[in-house]
């Protein structure tokens, strides 16, 4: 028998969202986003069939998916990565888990939405492919007002 030692294992993991999951989510949803999804939305989108998923580092959760499949396209509803872990590559590993399992879904192209604060998030998915494909105006809730959204996609060819 070849007993795997911890060292062999690896450090980072996916695995489908679960409802009882939700209360995880939240809490790093709460922290991630000034306007944080609700649990409600969370939930509507697990009850619905969407592809979710849990990210976990060395076994404790650090980031989650959710994303819509039809008509061979997908659409990114939610990434996101605990802020304690950002900076690390684990966003990067999340998000070509998605585009891998959309790709394996029959998505030809994938969607998103991001603000134009987050820096982060474009450069990443800039690095990964993305490009600019058009805005939709005031689409976010904002301090002060509303944000616009920048809409990016990425073709799986």
């Amino acid at each position: 028998m070849n007993a795997r030692t911890a060292a062999d294992r690896p450090q980072t993991s996916l695995r489908a969202m679960r409802e009882d999951d939700l209360d995880l989510v939240m809490s790093i949803e709460r922290e991630a986003y000034p306007f944080p999804w609700t649990r409600g939305i969370f939930r509507d989108c697990l009850r619905a069939g969407y592809p979710a998923w849990i990210h976990e580092h060395r076994g404790d959760a650090i980031g989650y998916a959710v994303i819509s499949l039809a008509a061979g396209e997908a659409h990114i509803l939610n990434l996101c990565t605990a802020p304690e872990a950002q900076g690390r590559g684990h966003g990067r590993q999340l998000l070509r888990h998605v585009l891998h399992m959309a790709r394996d879904r029959g998505a030809q192209r994938v969607f998103l939405e991001v603000r134009p604060s987050n820096e982060n998030a474009i450069a990443l998915y800039h690095g990964e492919g993305f490009n600019e494909i058009g805005r939709r105006p005031r689409y976010y809730p904002a301090i002060g007002g509303r944000e616009d959204a920048i809409v990016m996609a990425i073709e799986l060819l």
